[in-house]
C-alpha cells in the first residue's frame, strides 16, 4: 500500500492539472471500489472547481467549489494518471479508458485525470469540507509527521508505558499518520533501534531522536518520488526511485550499510508483516 511519500508525490503531480480548474466531465465507470461510491458522484463532481488539493495521512483530499471534499485513497494498486497534458498549443490525444480505469475526470484546460485500480482496494468518498476531519476515515488519525503537533515531547508521552514493539507503535496511525512498513523499517535502522524493542522501554532521548529521523526519511523519499516496488507510479506514469536507497527493507541477507558495522540484514515477521533490521547495530 502506498505510504505518505508515495501519496504526497501523487498529490504534487496532480496539482498543476487540477487546482484552480473545473472538472468539466466526471465519468464513474463502476458502482464501487472497496466501498460503494457516494450517490450521484458524477453529478456532484461535474462543473466543480478544485480549490485546493491536500494530503491527510495516506489520503488525498480535493476541496471543491461546492463545499464538498473528494477523499481519495489509492489502496493497494490505485494510480492517479494524467493524460492530455498541454504541450505548447498542442495536446496529446486522450486514450480510451482501459479495463481498470474506474473514475475519469476531464479537467478544464484539456487534461484528463484517471483513477486506475486493478485490485479495486482503493476508495473515493465525498464529504462536507468543513467536516472533513470528522469523516470516519480521518477522524482517528494522529498528527502529521511534518506538523508541529508531532514533536519530541508528544512521542515520548505516547510511548510511555506502551508494551507494544516500537515497530507496531510507529505503524499505529493514531500515534503518527502516514507511516507504513517500508519507512518504519528504514527509520528504525537509521535510529539504531531494534523493531523488537518495547516502545515503553526505550529511553526518552532515543525516542526523541526518532522525530527528526522520521522527517528525514520521509523527505528523502518524497524527493525521490516515493518507492516503486509493485504498483506505485507517479502521475506521469514514471516510477519512484527511493527503493534504490533502502538500507534494510527487502535486503535480507545483505550487508548492513551502517559505517563500521559488519552485520547482515535479517527478516522477521511481526504482526503478519516483514521487519528488516540489523541485529548487530540495532538494539
Amino acid at each position: 500500500m502506498p505510504e505518505l511519500p508515495e501519496v504526497e508525490t501523487v498529490r504534487r503531480g496532480l496539482e498543476p492539472a487540477m487546482v484552480g480548474r473545473a472538472i468539466t466531465r466526471a465519468e464513474i465507470r463502476r458502482p464501487d471500489l472497496r466501498w460503494k461510491f457516494p450517490d450521484r458522484m458524477a453529478d456532484r463532481l461535474t462543473g466543480k472547481t478544485v480549490h485546493r488539493l491536500r494530503r491527510r495521512s495516506k489520503y488525498i483530499l480535493a476541496d471543491l467549489s461546492s463545499g464538498e471534499t473528494l477523499i481519495i485513497h489509492l489502496g493497494m494498486s490505485g494510480r492517479m494518471l494524467i493524460s492530455g497534458t498541454a504541450l505548447g498549443e498542442f495536446h496529446h490525444n486522450q486514450p480510451a479508458p482501459g479495463k481498470h480505469d474506474h473514475v475519469v475526470l476531464d479537467m478544464e484546460g484539456g487534461e484528463r485525470v484517471t483513477f486506475n485500480d486493478a485490485r479495486r482496494f482503493g476508495a473515493m468518498d465525498l464529504t462536507p469540507t468543513d467536516q472533513a476531519e470528522l469523516h470516519w476515515l480521518l477522524s482517528e488519525l494522529g498528527p502529521e509527521p511534518f506538523g508541529n503537533a508531532f514533536n519530541e515531547d508528544y512521542l515520548v508521552a505516547r510511548f510511555s508505558g506502551k508494551n507494544a514493539p516500537v515497530k507496531s507503535a510507529l505503524l499505529d496511525q493514531r500515534i503518527v499518520a502516514g507511516l507504513g512498513n517500508i519507512y518504519v523499517c528504514e527509520v528504525l535502522h537509521r535510529a539504531g533501534i531494534s523493531p523488537r524493542r518495547k516502545a515503553g522501554q526505550i529511553a526518552a532521548a532515543r525516542v526523541r531522536s526518532l522525530v527528526p529521523i522520521i522527517r528525514e526519511v520521509l523527505a528523502d523519499a518524497i524527493d525521490a518520488g516515493g518507492s516503486s516496488l509493485r504498483d506505485h507510479r507517479q502521475t506521469s506514469g514514471e516510477l519512484g526511485y527511493f527503493q534504490h536507497s533502502f538500507r534494510v527493507y527487502d535486503r535480507e541477507g545483505q550487508g548492513c550499510q551502517t559505517d563500521g558495522c559488519d552485520g547482515v540484514i535479517t527478516r522477521i515477521v511481526q504482526s503478519g508483516r516483514s521487519s528488516f533490521y540489523c541485529r548487530q547495530c540495532q538494539r
